[in-house]
């Protein structure tokens, strides 16, 4: 294994030979692929941590020249499963074999020598460190034992241009966008010649026109015959470049289907082990809105974030927020929730709001679901009682200073119920939830205030099909009582399907606001992308 990793050369993706790879068409149809051999097989892999097996006699065969898609709710064992590939996790049972070869993975670089490189969902990038240094971390270029950053900085340019990435090698990742850090992720894991590529969620944080220059680079991989396992919960994205789906639940595999052979529906079924009708669920009744408006924003400006942003919520509205990635809806709804220094008016309730904090913001009754559950959301060394609790014992829960344990029950046994939280109980640590369950903490953290805006960035993000249902009931819920929603969503569908009007950006600006009734994504995409103009 040693000698095959010397003779590797990391470098960027090549365009593919016509002919395909290993003298075997790459992009045969199923009934040839499944003639082949698989490049790498797992046999009954379990895994268990302490009582608890994650995984229960998984099998799975993964051939070159296709994507393998990974499907299951979060906590189903996906993640999981590709690291035990990924050689950070050990199978407690089964074993893994690479071109019919029993191996053996102790330890991360083990599978990196065999030439299996992984996206993670959760970024791992060095903020302190360039571009270049973070592509090329573990095996930058060297001359006489010290790095070669001239070459460093060539061979990053030559990888970003082949994959059609404008970022700058220089760059240091701190300033870098969510999205843009997520490209960066991807061209690291393919700085290496990598024969099995696992992309968990890479397109996440990625715009519609950021995702299609994954899909091409996806395409480039498997011409080349490299073997791709995808996972992902956005089922649009996956009937269109999946070869094979592999369905996970609770655990344990449920069955493979052909991409040809299935439907979304099936494959929801088969995933959640129900049916779901419809993935958004309507309103209970028809939404009438009120002459009054809860918030009024005019003319809301910070330099370099935003411009002249004008909107208004009514109680039980939901307003929309959509644009490509660089539009400044992010940037608007931190302003709203007092992080920057603005210009323009905010009022609320009818009375000037002036917003120099979170704090000040908490205190008018604004509540904000980030984006970035992991880092602003949650604290994920505490537990779930301590997260629910965190924003609302002060105002509500505590006495002289005091935490009332008797709040601290209330409340999470309560968050628990509605969210449907799957947990081993209030005191896990949410470190140790999926990604889905850690969402659900984030939104009950908020709900224990009562808030009358609800600020919902990017709710759904990395969040599997039931647990977006479980979320947009919650959030229609809200929404039949009264509270004001403001929704940003990468995802169009999810935009449309769940607002009662939407704003769209471009550019740092309001380009058009629309009743969603009779919408269309088409009419969306064309003000979001600037080929219609107000």
């Amino acid at each position: 294994m040693n000698a095959r990793a010397d003779a590797r050369r990391p470098g960027p993706v090549q365009p593919a030979p016509s002919s395909g790879a290993s003298g075997a068409s790459p992009v045969a149809g199923h009934d040839g692929a499944s003639a082949l051999a698989p490049l790498f097989e797992l046999r009954g892999i379990a895994k268990s941590f302490g009582p608890v097996e994650a995984i229960k006699e998984v099998s799975l065969k993964l051939r070159r020249g296709r994507v393998h898609t990974l499907l299951g709710e979060n906590g189903a064992g996906k993640s999981t499963l590709m690291k035990i590939l990924a050689g950070v996790y050990q199978p407690t049972r089964g074993e893994l074999l690479l071109n019919g070869a029993p191996v053996v993975f102790s330890r991360p670089a083990d599978a990196q020598h065999a030439g299996v490189s992984i996206i993670y969902q959760e970024l791992s990038l060095a903020a302190n460190l360039s571009v270049a240094e973070n592509i090329f971390a573990g095996h930058e270029p060297r001359h006489f034992g010290v790095v070669d950053f001239r070459q460093l900085r060539r061979r990053t340019r030559e990888l970003l241009d082949e994959l059609g990435i404008p970022i700058d090698p220089a760059a240091p990742v701190a300033r870098l966008s969510m999205a843009e850090r997520q490209l960066v992720e991807i061209a690291k894991a393919l700085s290496r010649d990598a024969d099995l590529v696992i992309m968990d969620e890479p397109t996440s944080s990625l715009s519609d026109r950021d995702a299609d220059l994954l899909f091409d680079i996806v395409m480039k991989l498997k011409a080349r015959g490299k073997a791709i396992v995808y996972i992902s919960h956005r089922m649009d994205e996956i009937m269109r470049i999946s070869d094979d789906i592999s369905v996970m639940r609770d655990g344990r595999y449920i069955t493979t289907e052909n991409k040809t052979d299935t439907t979304i529906g099936a494959l929801i079924a088969l995933m959640v082990g129900r049916e779901m009708s419809d993935v958004y669920p309507r309103r209970a009744a028809p939404y009438v809105r009120g002459e009054k408006a809860l918030l009024e924003v005019r003319n809301l400006t910070l330099d370099a974030r935003f411009h002249d942003i004008s909107f208004d919520v009514h109680p039980g509205e939901i307003v929309g927020f959509f644009g490509l990635i660089g539009a400044g809806r992010s940037d608007v709804m931190n302003a709203l929730f007092g992080i920057g220094r603005t210009q323009g008016e905010i009022v609320m309730n009818g009375k000037p709001l002036t917003l120099r904090s979170p704090e000040d913001a908490i205190s008018a009754g604004i509540a904000f679901v980030t984006e970035d559950r992991k880092h602003q959301g949650l604290v994920l060394m505490h537990s779930i009682a301590q997260n629910v609790t965190m924003a609302s014992f002060e105002r509500k829960g505590s006495r002289f200073g005091i935490l009332r344990s008797r709040f601290e029950d209330d409340q999470t046994a309560s968050a628990m119920t509605r969210m449907n939280i799957k947990a081993h109980g209030p005191y896990q640590r949410v470190g140790d939830l999926s990604g889905g369950n850690q969402q659900k903490v984030v939104f009950s953290k908020w709900l224990a205030l009562k808030p009358k805006l609800l600020i919902l960035d990017e709710p759904t993000r990395g969040v599997d099909v039931g647990a977006k249902f479980e979320i947009y009931r919650v959030i229609r819920e809200l929404a039949a009582a009264g509270t004001a929603i403001v929704l940003v969503s990468s995802e169009l569908p999810e935009a449309l399907a769940m607002s009662d009007r939407l704003a769209v950006m471009r550019e740092k600006r309001i380009v058009k606001q629309f009743d969603t009734a009779g919408l269309t994504p088409e009419t969306v995409m064309s003000y979001a992308t600037g080929a219609m103009q107000s």
